[in-house]
């Protein structure tokens, strides 16, 4: 089986599906990451004051979080960050099913529609346009992901509500998850920020709570084929 994840953001494949990463992979499954924003830049007025360093070191930390979680290959795109709703959305299209034919996935993960972020919205659309399941296509599943700091913040006011109704057991794989995150120096935070390494832990192990596990990423379905 082959997977796809499409973050918006550095870090955001980590907070989503960290855990279920690291454990697909030690199934022998392959994991591919798409990363389709820089994830930096909205913290300045003008995206060209950003100091092109601070993005080459947040490549540089997902390229590490990529060896921990045994990703097999990592792209990045480099699109504005929390600036994609200014962009056409066939141009977000367009990098992901370039990801899908370059990669040939069965499985693919990816943002919540309902987030407070825009970029994730706008991923989420672009997610399930270019995987469309239409005959001769390889996608086969499509889930999505919440993410701390984001799908809660919503606070249920952006439709659709996540709906959490799979969940994957990842007590083998929740202390990769949370040292993942940690390898993000600029975008983890202290407790009790959702970010943070006890807060990560306690959603994995509420999550893990509401199915008889330790600990459990949440997903909703957007389709699955059978």
């Amino acid at each position: 089986m082959s997977v796809l994840v499409v973050a918006a953001h550095p870090d955001d494949e980590v907070l989503g599906c960290g855990g279920t990463i690291a454990r697909l992979a030690r199934e022998g499954q392959v994991v591919n990451v798409a990363v389709l924003g820089e994830g930096i830049t909205s913290r300045h007025v003008q995206r060209e004051s950003a100091d092109p360093a601070a993005i080459k070191e947040l490549y540089r930390c997902s390229r590490r979080v990529a060896d921990l979680l045994s990703v097999k290959e990592l792209s990045f795109h480099g699109l504005p960050d929390n600036r994609f709703d200014s962009l056409p959305l066939l141009d977000v299209i367009k990098l992901v099913e370039e990801a899908i034919r370059r990669w040939q996935p069965s499985v693919i993960y990816t943002h919540h529609g309902g987030d407070l972020n825009i970029d994730h919205q706008v991923v989420n659309r672009a997610v399930l346009t270019a995987a469309r399941p239409v005959e001769g296509r390889s996608v086969r599943e499509v889930y999505m992901f919440e993410i701390a700091s984001s799908t809660e913040w919503a606070f249920q006011q952006l439709g659709p509500v996540f709906k959490a109704n799979v969940f994957v057991n990842i007590e083998s794989t929740l202390r990769l998850k949370i040292e993942g995150m940690q390898l993000y120096d600029s975008e983890t935070r202290k407790f009790p920020h959702p970010r943070s390494p006890e807060a990560l832990t306690a959603i994995a192990r509420r999550r893990g709570c509401t199915v008889g596990c330790q600990a459990a990423e949440a997903f909703e379905i957007a389709y699955v084929i059978r």
